[in-house]
């Protein structure tokens, strides 16, 4: 598709997700055709911005993420950008804001076409859609809102909020959006499962013995400390990043490629999670937080985070499904802050079998997200020079020409928007799903809070985060492979 027709309205436009991802990621789809003479966008903000800063904040942009610009393609693209100051809280300014983008859609031929992305703090999430449906902003074209995470607290306000963008818009044009969905390796893991053989045939509990995520952050809250002390670990990076990757991998095969079908899949296995008891929070689940260094705050100490908070900055825990291709087999993650490296991968544990060697290992399968990107294959081989086995990687790499290619999550997922593709999106349903298991560990959680006695383990910086996690494995021979 090219040259899509469609005003976008940026709630948001002064924030630093639109000038670090959104910007560029617009400017990437300009380049390329998908939107081009008959686009515009509408930032808003609570800044007294004029249509000519907001230009020049959008060419600023431009130039600190791409190494060279055609300044005339670049003045152009920029040219259909406009600002309007806007409270979200009142609701004059929804009527200003309708009658600029009407304007804007009369001028460029946007055929009443109409894209709403909620840039902004959370919690105006429900003010903007209820205002959205009370003053009419949508066109007479398609209408779609990208919303942006936290998709709520909890379940209730999840509901809740969804509620509230269910009254202006149907569920197929409502994109939950999920940057990790965007990344390369995330979607490269449906066609390692489903195109080869040797991956396909052994993804059962037969040989698979435990699947590990880690989502690894080197450095600590820093600056979003009054964010992070309201979600910590689990709701920040468990409820949508981690799931997500955990239902690729665990979900059926499914009947084609189509949005429609993928979210089918994704349903099918979701209705088998098990919803874990406050025993198995015990058991299974630890939560932590950061010690600090001769350099770095703990971060109890860190600005706007309470001294007496029990919000964790460090989580691991188990998932398991009654149902799907690997039933049975549970699921290990960890994430958090301080870790001793930034790096994101998944490592697939194969079983050991017997063989008359006695010293060969089990095999794994690694997908490295970031800051690579790369899939590798430990198996086992002759040693050389001396009896015996060893290890070695089969390595699926990228070329650094082909790395160039990558687009960024935001230009992939937005071009997804543009052309109504929702598969690497969250459907409500799944969301609802997450927001069930979530809930069931924090409620444990609190409990314990309430009672007086947290079980909150401290680490140390620029480690693997704290011991305590070695102990979540159901059998004394797993173990982290990643160390």
């Amino acid at each position: 598709m090219k040259n899509i027709p469609v005003v976008m309205i940026l709630f948001g436009g002064s924030g630093d997700l639109a000038h670090r991802k959104l910007y560029p990621a617009l400017f990437n789809l300009y380049e390329q055709g998908l939107i081009h003479d008959n686009f515009a966008v509408i930032g808003t903000a609570r800044r007294p911005w004029s249509h000519e800063y907001l230009r020049e904040q959008v060419s600023d942009a431009i130039h600190e993420t791409h190494d060279t610009v055609d300044e005339n393609e670049l003045k152009a693209f920029a040219s259909h950008f406009y600002y309007q100051s806007h409270d979200v809280t009142n609701v004059e300014h929804y009527e200003i804001l309708k009658n600029l983008a009407q304007e804007l859609d009369d001028r460029y031929s946007a055929q009443g076409n109409r894209l709403f992305y909620m840039a902004m703090a959370p919690r105006f999430f429900g003010t903007i859609a209820t205002h959205i449906n009370d003053q009419d902003l949508t066109g007479s074209g398609f209408n779609r809102i990208v919303v942006e995470k936290p998709f709520g607290h909890d379940l209730a306000s999840a509901e809740e909020l969804n509620k509230q963008i269910t009254a202006s818009f149907d569920e197929n044009d409502i994109f939950r959006i999920d940057h990790y969905l965007g990344k390369e390796m995330v979607q490269n893991i449906m066609p390692m499962r489903f195109t080869n053989p040797m991956v396909q045939n052994i993804w059962c509990s037969k040989y698979i013995k435990n699947i590990q995520v880690t989502l690894a952050e080197r450095l600590g809250v820093e600056a979003r400390g009054g964010y992070y002390d309201t979600s910590g670990a689990l709701r920040d990076m468990v409820q949508n990043h981690i799931f997500q990757i955990i239902t690729l991998l665990e979900m059926p095969e499914p009947k084609d490629l189509s949005s429609a079908s993928v979210h089918q899949a994704k349903q099918d296995l979701l209705k088998s999670l098990i919803i874990p008891t406050p025993d198995d929070v015990k058991k299974y689940f630890v939560r932590g937080q950061y010690l600090g260094s001769d350099t770095t705050f703990a971060y109890k100490q860190e600005p706007n985070v309470d001294p007496e908070s029990t919000t964790e900055t460090f989580v691991a825990g188990k998932v398991k499904f009654n149902e799907g291709p690997i039933a049975g087999v549970p699921i290990y993650f960890r994430t958090g802050k301080e870790f001793k490296e930034k790096k994101n991968r998944i490592d697939i544990v194969l079983k050991h079998i017997n063989n008359p060697y006695g010293q060969a290992h089990s095999n794994n399968i690694t997908i490295v997200i970031d800051p690579t990107s790369e899939i590798y294959f430990t198996i086992n081989g002759k040693r050389i020079d001396q009896p015996g086995i060893r290890r070695e990687n089969l390595t699926y790499e990228f070329s650094k020409a082909e790395m160039a290619k990558v687009p960024d999550g935001y230009e992939r997922l937005l071009h997804d928007v543009f052309v109504n593709d929702s598969t690497n999106f969250t459907h409500w349903s799944e969301l609802k799903r997450y927001w069930e298991f979530i809930d069931a560990v924090e409620d444990a959680w609190q409990k314990e809070n309430e009672a007086g006695n947290p079980a909150i383990a401290q680490y140390l910086p620029y480690r693997m985060g704290p011991k305590e996690a070695n102990t979540i494995f159901e059998s004394p021979t797993e173990h982290w492979i990643y160390e």
